[in-house]
């Protein structure tokens, strides 16, 4: 018998769907032209790169088609933002805020910015798993220059109050950015009504492509390219642009934003449907964070006394993918830095588990998992001397252990 394929691991990647590839198959040949040509070829691609733009920004509640632009992913995108807006806004020097919970390819810029001379305040979420609007008010200077905080973190799931956030950092007079590479298309995403200056996404999150992102800068930002050269995408990111993909983006959004109405219900009763599978059958394992507005499609727990990775490479062999955390740094044996900002000691945040899922996730799926985990955790445990050792035979945690 065929080992079951059950892919939980839609939050690092997703497949291309086939309506996406069959948005974008046209433009690899027949259409190939480049959108800075002149001629009828040129004039082609450069409208299709022209109607792909008119639709992001109308889908992320942008006010004019220009203050999109088209990058190679997210990473670019949250590069691009973080060094480009505050290079521009404070050549001298000032102050950014980030959440110590961000994605990499904001946390890396922010050291960047750091080995430049700026001063950079990581902002620890609380136990919710959220960055507090009074939290962000403490840490403000008269010097802060941006403050960036994710819209959704990619590994707990949990959804941060944007707007809130970013009224706090325009009293202060700073700008705004937010990574909103794992909500887009599954939650609302209005750039003004978050009141955000700036906004990352990312195309291979929603069944597009590999390779394509977008950032959103809201006229009037000051903003210094990352990338220069022939002046592409109004000379704020130069590069012939990806039309194939673009358009594929673009498709991409559309989708997620006319299905979501079913779409995300659906999702959300996976993610409860499985986080209470776990916790009844699996004693010691509980949800990362039980409460407050989440991503519909990431479950997140930690099950103590057992490795994340030992459990993974299990589940693996029975045809089932997940996660330990963010696949950019699952090469990693450092805990998560999302678990250890929340407060999580580093021994529980070892034994943590990510399930994500999407469109093609169905209920079988999420029995199949059910099935099969119990029995992994038992086997994992019953050669964990440190389990035994806190737990013994009866499953309840040894005072003397026990962690607050």
């Amino acid at each position: 018998m065929e080992t079951p394929s059950v892919y939980l691991d839609c939050a690092a990647t997703t497949p291309v769907d086939p309506r996406v590839f069959e948005a974008m198959s046209p433009f690899f040949s027949g259409r190939f032209g480049n959108p800075s040509s002149l001629h009828a070829s040129g004039r082609d691609a450069r409208t299709a790169l022209d109607e792909a733009r008119e639709s992001v920004a109308a889908s992320i509640g942008a006010n004019d088609p220009t203050e999109v632009l088209f990058t190679g992913g997210g990473t670019e995108s949250d590069n691009a933002a973080l060094i480009g807006i505050v290079s521009k806004a404070a050549p001298t020097g000032g102050h950014v805020v980030v959440s110590a919970f961000e994605h990499h390819a904001v946390l890396e810029p922010a050291h960047r910015l750091e080995g430049r001379g700026y001063d950079v305040t990581y902002l620890a979420p609380r136990r919710d798993g959220c960055i507090h609007a009074e939290d962000l008010e403490a840490a403000m200077r008269a010097d802060t220059v941006l403050v960036s905080v994710m819209h959704g973190n990619n590994e707990i799931g949990t959804i941060q109050p944007i707007a809130k956030l970013a009224d706090v950092a325009h009293e202060g007079g700073a700008l705004m950015h937010t990574d909103a590479a794992q909500t887009l298309g599954k939650v609302e995403v209005d750039v003004r009504q978050m009141g955000v200056d700036a906004a990352s996404f990312s195309g291979h999150k929603i069944y597009a492509p590999k390779g394509i992102g977008a950032l959103y800068v809201k006229r009037g930002t000051p903003f210094e390219p990352l990338l220069t050269g022939g002046g592409q995408e109004f000379k704020r990111r130069s590069g012939t642009e990806n039309v194939a993909y673009v358009v594929g983006l673009a498709r991409a959004v559309e989708i997620m934003l006319e299905e979501r109405e079913t779409e995300a219900p659906r999702l959300s009763l996976l993610r409860d449907r499985l986080l209470e599978g776990i916790t009844n059958a699996v004693e010691n394992s509980e949800p990362t964070v039980a409460s407050g507005e989440r991503l519909p499609n990431i479950a997140h727990v930690v099950v103590k006394g057992v490795e994340g990775e030992s459990m993974l490479l299990q589940l693996d062999h029975l045809g089932v993918a997940v996660s330990t955390g963010s696949a950019c740094s699952s090469g990693s044996l450092e805990p998560s830095h999302v678990l250890l900002s929340i407060g999580c000691p580093p021994e529980v945040a070892h034994g943590s588990l990510r399930l994500s899922f999407g469109r093609f996730t169905t209920e079988a799926d999420i029995d199949y998992f059910l099935e099969k985990f119990p029995a992994i955790v038992e086997g994992l445990r019953s050669m964990s001397p440190v389990y035994q050792r806190m737990y013994g035979s009866s499953g309840t945690e040894h005072p003397v252990t026990a962690q607050s």
